[in-house]
């Protein structure tokens, strides 16, 4: 077993290592969630925590670690008789992102299940974490139906295990501890309620602070044994203090002020539930344990409030986290501290931090082994930039009648960006057909999660047992196995695996015309927010969406496919217009990023959505006539298979009807400008199973 990385060693990082104390002080604080950059010591932070836990006490022999002086009584492995107890470690028990359901909850031999009606249950990852840490890296990558599981586990301090009328359950008590990278996408909303506290990390730009990372990590990967041992001391320190804060816990005091406090802060922010109260004060009460306090004061109250209600006020994923630090100050000054009663002398800071030789040895806001890294401030961040305003008196008209300079026509200067409308909520899209692609919540999928459709022999590990299908297979054959007894002889080759049938999450690709018949502000403003409502959309139904532009002398990928509402609302801001429009050259962009997507992921399937007023009055660096290029573009999707449609942004009273001949050519269903709003446009991307489904269709807008 390798030697880990010492959590004195990390440089600073301070509300990270603050907050996973906390939580081994009190884990009813309920576990720690860490976002940040790649490169900052989450990681490496979280797994060196359990090596400060103290010892836990188990009955000897029970593999779902019961406590000798309170065995659980419906323990798998129970009763349990009274004897000498054993002690182990404390267990830090990491979760695959792409582990299976039956990894995490357990499994159950089936034939003997069938053939001896015995319980032989395997017990699984939240077993192995009962009483110790559940560490899961890439949270936010973690498949819905394990999110489900974990949050049923953490709801009830049990796991339940049911295979067709057979049914196991275990304590299952845990600190949930999870990392995550925004850029990847965010975090289901009931997941992210789940934990107790947040805290944001950032690599520090402060040479000298890199200088020292480096020169620990070096040290540590050169000789990891003696570099733990040198650190051993102030380990052993912290260790002690943990200890003692945790035999402090149930002496101290929660007075009403300090109730009024956190009531009045979470009402301040608007905070839903009740949950970030009850966090709060857990976190409070532990903050006056550590710091050696029977008496929570006001500045713990506004620690536990820059910890616990970040990830809480936020009301949809364009919100960055954070909080109004002035206004926590104003809330918690309505109510000045009770005054002390036999107080201690103060303890030293919540985080230990001897100087130059010491624990932390160099600066204060040093980042961890994997990188450098100070606190970033609550609410910080490149994300939480606002975009530019708009520019006063910008012109809301459409360009589309005035003559544009040659340097506009060859995608030369550029007209400001506009501010996308206000996104909304939109009706549920999906893509015709069964798919079998990712697990998620739109289109119909095989799935391993669903209802139950049929029953087929199993490819591989049997996971999902169709009982009656399974029965059916092996009555025949009881007279010839010398079936003797109640129970039926089951072989391997009459087990059945249930096909079920959910849903899967798409990749929504928008090809965005950004050309200068499309500058009229209005208009770019309702189409940036329609793409914007889609993507929280996709976000909720746990989708993939894509945004390819084209202006001027060709087509780029300004968004490429992605789960992160943050990167895309950042990339949409900024979303130029002008120039001539090679609509050809947009099609073209939008297979070929489809054909790489389909090399990445074979069964995610794709929906595209085309925004433009028809007009090709380019062929870029293509050549040849601009309109023969755009249809056969469009034929060459429609070839692939890919359902699309098409939103006509022509305007004026003359219409050419390029874009219902487009939509034609691609084999979807084209809306006008005047019906792109939320619910309409959602609408008509779910009629796209219709217009695939139905070549008539087709035929009779070609011969309009």
């Amino acid at each position: 077993m390798s030697t880990p990385y010492p959590f004195t060693a990390v440089v600073g990082q301070t509300d990270l290592r603050l907050a996973l104390l906390l939580n081994a002080v009190s884990p009813a604080v309920g576990g720690v969630l860490v976002r940040g950059e790649k490169g900052t010591a989450k990681s490496t932070a979280v797994r060196a925590l359990s090596a400060l836990l103290p010892a836990v006490d188990v009955v000897p022999g029970c593999r779902f670690s019961c406590a000798p002086a309170a065995p659980d009584p419906g323990c798998p492995d129970g009763p349990h008789a009274s004897g000498p107890a054993g002690a182990r470690p404390a267990r830090m028990v990491e979760l695959p992102v792409g582990a299976s359901e039956d990894r995490l909850v357990g499994a159950l031999d089936i034939e003997r299940a069938l053939a001896e009606g015995v319980k032989a249950f395997e017990p699984g990852l939240l077993a192995d974490a009962h009483r110790g840490i559940l560490y899961v890296d890439e949270v936010n990558l973690l498949h819905d139906h394990l999110v489900d599981v974990l949050l049923d586990a953490a709801a009830m301090g049990a796991s339940y295990v049911e295979r067709e009328g057979v049914s196991v359950r275990h304590a299952a008590r845990f600190l949930l501890v999870g990392t995550m990278n925004p850029e990847e996408g965010e975090l289901r909303p009931q997941l992210l309620d789940r934990f107790g506290l947040t805290v944001e990390v950032a690599a520090s730009r402060e040479p000298a602070q890199r200088v020292e990372v480096v020169r620990r990590r070096l040290a540590y990967e050169d000789d990891p044994a003696g570099f733990a041992a040198r650190w051993s001391g102030d380990e052993s320190e912290v260790r002690a203090r943990i200890v003692a804060a945790r035999a402090l816990l149930p002496q101290v005091r929660l007075g009403d002020t300090a109730l009024l406090q956190i009531a009045a802060t979470c009402a301040g922010f608007e905070v839903d539930g009740m949950r970030a109260d009850i966090v709060m004060a857990r976190t409070a009460t532990a903050l006056a344990a550590w710091a050696g306090r029977t008496a929570v004061l006001k500045e713990d109250v506004r620690q536990a409030a820059l910890l616990a209600l970040p990830h809480r006020r936020r009301r949809n994923p364009f919100d960055a986290p954070g909080l109004d630090e002035d206004k926590l100050d104003e809330i918690l000054d309505r109510f000045p501290d009770e005054e002390p009663q036999d107080e201690p002398d103060p303890e030293p800071d919540p985080e230990p931090d001897p100087g130059p030789d010491g624990p932390d040895g160099g600066p204060d806001d040093g980042g961890g082994p994997d990188g450098g890294g100070g606190v970033a401030p609550q609410g910080g961040g490149p994300q939480d930039a606002q975009p530019p305003a708009e520019p006063a008196g910008a012109p809301a008209d459409s360009p589309e009648a005035a003559p544009q300079s040659p340097a506009q026509e060859a995608g030369g200067p550029e007209q400001a960006a506009v501010r996308a409308a206000e996104p909304f909520r939109t009706k549920m899209l999906s893509v015709p057909g069964l798919g079998e692609g990712a697990a998620g919540r739109r289109s119909r999928a095989r799935t391993a999660h669903g209802r139950t459709t049929g029953a087929q022999r199993p490819r591989g590990q049997l996971t999902k047992l169709h009982l009656a299908a399974t029965v059916h297979a092996a009555a025949p054959h009881q007279k010839a196995r010398g079936r003797a007894g109640r129970g039926l002889v089951i072989r391997k080759d009459d087990l059945r695996q249930a096909t079920r049938e959910g849903r899967e999450g798409n990749l929504v690709l928008f090809v965005v015309d950004a050309s200068g018949s499309m500058a009229a502000r209005q208009r770019m403003s309702a189409v940036k927010g329609a793409v914007l409502s889609l993507l929280l959309d996709a976000y909720q139904r746990r989708d993939k969406v894509g945004l390819v532009t084209f202006r001027g002398a060709g087509a780029e990928l300004a968004l490429p496919p992605t789960s992160s509402v943050d990167a895309a609302a950042a990339r949409l801001e900024k979303l130029p217009t002008g120039g001539r429009t090679p609509l050809g050259s947009g099609l073209l962009k939008a297979r070929e990023v489809l054909r790489i997507e389909r090399l990445r992921d074979p069964s995610r399937r794709p929906l595209l959505v085309v925004v433009t007023d028809g007009r090709a009055t380019s062929a870029g660096a293509l050549g040849g006539d601009p309109r023969e290029l755009t249809a056969r573009s469009a034929r060459l999707l429609a070839a692939d298979g890919v359902a699309s449609v098409v939103v006509d942004c022509e305007s004026g009273p003359v219409r050419l009807g390029l874009a219902g001949a487009l939509a034609a050519d691609l084999g979807g269903p084209a809306v006008t400008l005047d019906g792109l709003r939320a619910d309409s446009l959602a609408g008509l991307v779910k009629d796209v199973r219709t217009a695939v489904t139905t070549p008539a269709s087709h035929t009779t807008r070609r011969a309009a």
